[in-house]
């Protein structure tokens, strides 16, 4: 994490000790005398103190064995006389604080603030001087702190439509402090922005889909970030995530059909029934967020009272946070599926109990598709999907995609 030190050469071996003041006595070298003068002072040793010289002395801030520091200023080294050669600032973390120089060299600055919950150790030297001096400190641990969990998983592979949505679990107050600290890159490159759906969830995406076999690296750098008034982050990593191939789905309820695109071509045409009259589809662009062989759907989760409890629904494919899914069905009967729309709201495939017939439709979507999977409604007599109801941001246009952006 750090860098070098910078040193103005080599240097003379040093022997160390520890003072909270920091005091280094410098060498003045001996006047060039002449004739048998020379001489003489030549052959007794001694070398001279040039007048008025006098030892510098080092000032760090913060001040030796300081147990409680403040991580949020920088660390500094002074020297009140002379100048400066050498400054390093090391970690119990391994860490090396990096630094700059003013132009005179009679000061040192770290780049950064040191982390919290650290006990560091300053080495400093002025030039000319036979002696380093060195110093400990520890910065303060913080008392409310705060973590982003993030979407999709380190290391997975996901479909063309995964956003990268961080959910933070404390609220946010100080948004752009936040956001700059957290980067999402992509190879290939394209632009990616940040967009606050609430105080506490931040995504990620970029203008259009991925591009299928993209790889996006997720920097989280919250460590000691102030999100809200005396309240930290504590993550300081990377993380990788894989787009695999690009599938999107369409499905058309005035049709009754989903037809799957597997890279532009289409490779699957299923018969489907979306919601009834009273209880409508979501129409827009939606992402497969959680997946699941064989699941338990009850009405009470979704307000619908004790309509339906079913413990085994198969190949449940979730869409929305408030519980739309694309799944199995075989309750209903065969004669439904590209025919009549009848469910509550879900889009239903035709499949049978216990999720293990592969000749079904339910059974081929579900084997096909891969989470950040986009599925497009058509047709459903329902508004669009509001954006943060899921990982469906796709729904909003780029320009208010990016209006969502604290930067």
């Amino acid at each position: 994490m750090g860098v070098p030190h910078i040193s103005n050469g080599p240097e003379q071996p040093e022997t160390w000790s520890r003072r909270g003041v920091l005091a280094v006595l410098g060498v003045v070298p001996a006047a060039v005398l002449t004739g048998c003068t020379a001489s003489a002072n030549a052959s007794n040793g001694s070398t001279p103190k040039a007048p008025g010289a006098t030892a510098p002395t080092l000032t760090v801030t913060p001040a030796d064995d300081t147990e409680n520091a403040a991580f949020t200023s920088p660390v500094q080294v002074t020297a009140s006389t002379g100048t400066l050669s050498r400054v390093k600032v090391t970690g119990d973390d391994g860490s090396t604080l990096p630094g700059t120089f003013n132009d005179a060299r009679t000061k040192w600055t770290s780049t950064r603030n040191p982390y919290s919950g650290t006990t560091y150790t300053v080495t400093a030297k002025a030039k000319g001087g036979a002696v380093a001096e060195t110093m400990t400190f520890t910065t303060r641990t913080p008392a409310d702190t705060f973590v982003g969990y993030f979407t999709p998983e380190a290391g997975s592979t996901s479909g063309v439509g995964m956003p990268v949505s961080v959910n933070f679990t404390h609220a946010v107050t100080d948004r752009a402090a936040v956001e700059k600290a957290i980067t999402v890159t992509a190879d290939p490159q394209v632009e990616v922005v940040g967009h606050w759906f609430s105080d506490t969830r931040l995504d990620f995406r970029p203008e259009e889909y991925w591009a299928a076999g993209t790889e996006i690296t997720l920097g989280l750098r919250l460590k000691d970030v102030e999100g809200a008034d005396g309240v930290y982050g504590t993550q300081s990593k990377d993380v990788t995530f894989h787009i695999g191939r690009e599938q999107i789905s369409t499905v058309d309820l005035a049709r009754k059909t989903m037809t799957v695109r597997r890279d532009g071509q289409a490779i699957a045409t299923y018969p489907v029934s979306g919601g009834d009259a009273e209880h409508t589809t979501w129409s827009g662009i939606m992402v497969i967020s959680e997946r699941f062989e064989e699941t338990r759907m009850e009405s009470s989760t979704v307000g619908l009272g004790d309509e339906y409890d079913i413990d085994d629904v198969p190949h449940a494919q979730r869409l929305t946070t408030s519980g739309t899914f694309i799944h199995g069905n075989y309750w209903a009967s065969a004669s439904i599926f590209g025919s009549s729309n009848t469910s509550h709201g879900c889009i239903g495939l035709r499949d049978t109990k216990g999720a293990d017939d592969t000749s079904t439709p339910g059974y081929a979507f579900y084997e096909s598709s891969m989470l950040g999977d986009v599925v497009v409604v058509e047709n459903s007599g329902e508004d669009t999907v509001g954006p943060a109801n899921g990982l469906n941001g796709w729904n909003l246009s780029w320009t208010d995609w990016q209006a969502g952006s604290a930067l």
